[in-house]
């Protein structure tokens, strides 16, 4: 028998740790201990709701101690929660409940009004329940958990059972529902945050990316959790504000965040200074970290980041770079226990040198799409999981990140990745964000075209769109300057912060 949750708490417990913080969020401190007792209440308060093994619930909730209670709890009753992006749209939340055919729904009192908006709930969603101190008509979390027994029951699970199920949040299309068993958790901890991060018991991690995504499950819960270390759960968007305040006053050891974040970070007057913060290790993940904003992190904070490739499929990152082995500006080299390797477009390998199609096999690989056939079979090949980055590998074996593969362009015949030019207008000191996608000339021929955030107090002009074309010139091979500078307001991105390029070239499309 294996159960994810059984381990992640127990190792504590038999260590010593019942009394140690396991989370910290806006309500206070909660121990090894009282996450043990909660999630055993909540584990019998499904059962006594009628919800059986293996039947999913999805979860719509802010990072607050309810979040790993409810995840954990519900692992040790051998049902399968599916935590699922919070900002999402009635209709999405409609879509996933049905695609999900979960029995119980449990949400953010916060958020009840975006998820049950439409009223029209499945005939098999028999349960809804209320995270937070107003429910309504709804049962309280609080008050289910609160009168179920203490008593440990836990179901007879296996390391290859289902155990939970992540929404990918993609670019483009319906979300996908992933199916993850229930040693991909703690594996993701030996291989990366233990073999990689060195994370330890006297850390204290705090993760932007929110406990929802892969990424941010990792950070926020595993990671700490399979080493007895504390996390702190912050309910609010990770603002500059919000963040900064956290990184000033509870002096987290482990800051996990994405590049749009520490680039806003850096121009916010609110970020601590070097001798304000207690960070060890930062690190970036949900798109590639550009080498300029690498270095002016180091510059202000004396903290590395290590960027680092994931993905929902992936469960957690299995390329990055590490410490003491920091290339900036690539993604570094494969997490020890992953294989990679780069294929053309017809599958074969790509000839040394040469950009290619990233792949990656490795022990924490979805079983499946959940209701997709086909978009299964075209990402999960035998042992291999397709990521749909394309990269590029170095002289000294780092990856290189060259761009989606389907935000890839050609220009005179030769591709042109996106995050190269981006990364070039992200060091005119100008220039807050950038993206890049492909625009026809006058000749039905594609080239660059740039999208510019500027910083707080420039001037949008004619004179100065002609600078940033000329600087990047001067930067990159003349061919992949860009021919068109637009001056935007900001750049649509999905919730983990990954820039919608598709929205770009729509409206952009002449």
């Amino acid at each position: 028998m294996y159960n994810a949750a059984v381990d992640l708490i127990g190792r504590n417990l038999s260590a010593g740790r019942a009394n140690k913080p396991a989370f910290i969020d806006i309500s206070g401190s909660w121990t090894y201990g009282q996450l043990e007792a909660l999630t055993n209440r909540w584990a019998n308060a499904l059962r006594s709701m009628g919800v059986r093994p293996e039947q999913r619930i999805v979860m719509v909730m802010d990072d607050t101690i309810d979040f790993p209670v409810c995840f954990l709890g519900a692992i040790k009753a051998g049902v399968v929660p599916v935590p699922v992006n919070t900002r999402l749209t009635t209709a999405d939340y409609a879509y996933i409940l049905e695609d999900s055919k979960a029995t119980a729904l449990i949400v953010s009192d916060s958020l009840l009004d975006a998820v049950v908006a439409s009223g029209d709930m499945p005939e098999y969603l028999t349960n809804i329940i209320v995270s937070g101190k107003s429910g309504g008509t709804y049962c309280l979390f609080s008050d289910l958990v609160s009168a179920a027994a203490e008593t440990p029951d836990v179901y007879p699970t296996t390391a290859d059972d289902m155990c939970f199920w992540l929404y990918s949040s993609g670019t483009t299309g319906r979300p996908k529902g992933v199916v993850h068993c229930h040693d991909h958790l703690i594996k993701t901890a030996d291989l990366y945050a233990i073999g990689v991060l060195g994370i330890r018991e006297d850390d204290v991690a705090f993760s932007a990316a929110k406990l929802f995504f892969a990424y941010g499950l990792g950070n926020g819960l595993t990671f700490p959790m399979s080493v007895g270390a504390t996390a702190i759960l912050h309910a609010g968007p990770p603002d500059p504000v919000s963040v900064s305040t956290i990184l000033r006053e509870a002096k987290p050891t482990l800051f996990f965040g994405v590049p749009t974040l520490f680039g806003m970070l850096l121009a916010s007057p609110q970020l601590p200074g070097s001798d304000e913060h207690g960070l060890r290790l930062c690190v970036s993940a949900g798109e590639a970290l550009p080498e300029e904003l690498f270095t002016r992190w180091r510059d202000r904070m004396g903290v590395d980041i290590l960027d680092g490739l994931g993905s929902t499929e992936m469960l957690h990152i299995f390329l990055s770079n590490k410490p003491g082995d920091i290339i900036p500006g690539s993604t570094g080299y494969p997490v020890p226990g992953y294989e990679l390797r780069l294929v053309d477009d017809d599958g074969a390998p790509a000839p040394e040198g040469e950009m290619g199609m990233l792949e990656v096999s490795g022990p924490t690989s979805a079983l499946l799409y959940w209701n997709q056939r086909a978009r299964t079979k075209a990402t999960f090949r035998g042992p291999w999981t397709q990521t749909g980055d394309k990269y590029q590998v170095d002289d000294n074996g780092a990856y290189r990140y060259c761009g989606r593969a389907d935000d890839m362009m050609k220009v005179g015949g030769i591709y042109v990745s996106p995050f190269e030019v981006e990364g070039a207008l992200l060091k005119h000191p100008a220039v807050l964000e950038s993206a890049v996608v492909g625009h026809p000339d006058p000749d039905g021929l594609i080239k660059p075209k740039a999208f510019v955030v500027l910083n707080e107090g420039e001037v949008a002009s004619p004179e100065m769109a002609e600078a940033l074309r000329d600087f990047v010139k001067n930067d990159l091979a003349t061919f992949k300057y860009p021919r068109w500078v637009e001056f935007v307001e900001g750049l649509p991105k999905t919730a983990t912060g990954k820039i919608q390029r598709f929205k770009l070239r729509e409206a952009a499309a002449p």
